[in-house]
């Protein structure tokens, strides 16, 4: 499936902040034909947004699952191939014409790893490993932008968080995705194949798939009387706009001097959610009433995570331009305008969450 054409919609004031702070991102993927596991998904989406507007062909690797093709449309250069990472044939066929390589396929939504461990390994570790055994056969691949996750580090025992936060995971995804991690290193230095891990502390924006902290707050303060329930609302993260993220992803592949290393995308600040919840309720213009339910509160939680970004700034000349509450409106515009909604509240069990609308 190919999609051709370009329209920018609710995108193109964030786009102009984007390129007033960094000209160059129009014209870094001209001519580059690069391979997006997970490209229909809610990070990846906006990666291939990218590398099309910036010049670039994206080749997607897409089991939709989560992610949706209309995520997609209006992108010029822009090629579909619905398959699934556990599936070494299909990703050889897919990968064999792109120079490089951004590997974005995952099962991300932590309280679906309490009750799926496996699947989570089979796809998250064993999945990636077929990704990148596949990239190394072909010989031109220039680079291998894997995404971690700040998952990785569990809560935090130094703030802000460097590369060289201990790795404590606190959950089976995190372990997954970790495991990938070491995998992707070793690969690296026993073959000398180059490869880049990026971990992106928590992203928000549109094009959501899972229902994740902000979308949860925005639809049940939308559709309620602003009552909102949560489990644990002292919990702490860092949040950065999904475009801001997805620019560091991009950068990422075509900085030389990044091959080799971690790097952590991360705004430097956190939030408590039921700061969180306030802002929300200040911009939609209700007065949110937080409800804690016992039953929401994951178990073996991650209570703080504050990204140290400097490494990003020194090797990437990246650092996040969208503020958070700019990023919060554009978020809750396209909820409103697209009338998300999830199949039942989040848990922090598994429960049947999907948008509807898949």
């Amino acid at each position: 499936m190919i999609f051709s054409g370009l329209n920018l919609g609710y995108w193109s004031d964030i786009w102009k902040k984007i390129v007033k702070d960094d000209d160059d991102i129009l014209n870094r993927c001209n001519g580059k034909t690069i391979f997006v596991t997970g490209g229909a998904g809610f990070i990846g989406s906006e990666v291939v947004r990218q590398i099309s507007i910036s010049g670039g062909r994206a080749i997607v690797f897409d089991n939709l699952s989560s992610g949706k093709k209309k995520y997609l449309s209006n992108l010029r250069n822009v090629k579909l191939v619905r398959g699934d990472i556990k599936n070494r044939s299909l990703i050889a066929n897919a990968i064999k014409n792109c120079e490089y390589v951004i590997n974005l396929a995952a099962l991300p939504f932590i309280p679906d790893s309490y009750h799926y461990p496996q699947e989570f390994f089979d796809i998250n570790t064993n999945g990636t490993l077929n990704v990148v055994l596949e990239a190394m056969k072909r010989r031109k691949i220039k680079n291998f932008v894997h995404i971690s996750t700040s998952e990785v580090y569990g809560t935090s025992k130094k703030n802000p968080m460097d590369e060289n936060h201990p790795t404590l995971p606190q959950s089976t995804y995190a372990v997954s995705k970790l495991a990938a991690d070491r995998a992707i290193f070793t690969i690296h230095k026993e073959h000398d194949f180059p490869t880049v891990i990026i971990r992106p502390f928590n992203s928000y924006g549109p094009r959501i798939t899972q229902p994740y902290i902000i979308p949860e707050i925005i639809i049940q303060l939308l559709n309620g009387d602003g009552q909102v329930k949560l489990g644990n609302v002292e919990s702490e993260r860092d949040f950065t706009y999904v475009s801001d993220t997805a620019r560091g992803i991009i950068a990422a592949l075509f900085t030389d001097k990044a091959i080799g290393e971690t790097i952590n995308l991360g705004s430097r600040k956190t939030y408590k959610i039921k700061q969180i919840v306030n802002i929300i309720g200040s911009i939609i213009g209700k007065k949110p009433r937080i409800v804690v339910d016992k039953k929401r509160i994951r178990p073996y939680d991650v209570n703080r995570l504050i990204c140290d970004n400097s490494k990003a700034k020194r090797i990437l000349n990246w650092k996040p331009v969208i503020s958070f509450r700019d990023g919060l409106e554009e978020t809750i515009n396209w909820i409103e305008a697209n009338h998300i909604e999830f199949n039942t509240s989040f848990q922090g069990w598994a429960k049947n969450y999907r948008d509807k609308s898949q």
